[in-house]
């Protein structure tokens, strides 16, 4: 993975709740910066719900890698993966965002992505897919799989 958040002095990082964008100093991702307009956690080491709206501003501008689950509340598997991922979140808090999509909810963007099966994981990148698995992990092997992107 790369961590473009290391080069520079500066990182963009997208408000979760609000959708704002903070500029930060890189060095101080780990100390649970807040967003400069609503307040909250920009780190909440949690992943937000995304909706078609808002993809395209949190995965472009965030200067942060963004793993996004692609999950049903039907799909067992998902519901079996999600504390895992919350675990990921949780760890990976400050150096990855984590969000989710609801095919059901957000048939245009599972379209966009060609899911064809769920769930499947995409890490993002300024924008970008950097690449996808498909299948339930722990939250070890989710953290080696990003680690290894």
């Amino acid at each position: 993975m790369t961590d473009t958040a290391d080069t520079s002095d500066t990182l963009n990082a997208v408000c979760p709740h609000c959708e704002a964008v903070n500029r930060i100093p890189a060095a101080r991702r780990h100390e649970h910066p807040d967003c400069g307009r609503c307040g909250r956690a920009l780190f909440p080491g949690t992943s937000v719900a995304l909706a078609t709206a808002a993809w395209d501003r949190f995965t472009e501008r965030n200067d942060l890698p963004v793993v996004v689950d692609f999950w049903a509340k039907w799909c067992g598997p998902c519901r079996a993966m999600a504390p895992q991922f919350e675990q990921a979140a949780q760890r990976l808090a400050g150096r990855v965002q984590f969000a989710k999509v609801d095919t059901d909810a957000e048939p245009e963007l599972a379209g966009r992505f060609g899911i064809r099966s769920i769930p499947t994981l995409v890490l993002m990148q300024g924008g970008r897919e950097i690449r996808r698995a498909s299948g339930a992990m722990s939250a070890a092997q989710l953290e080696r799989w990003i680690e290894a992107g």
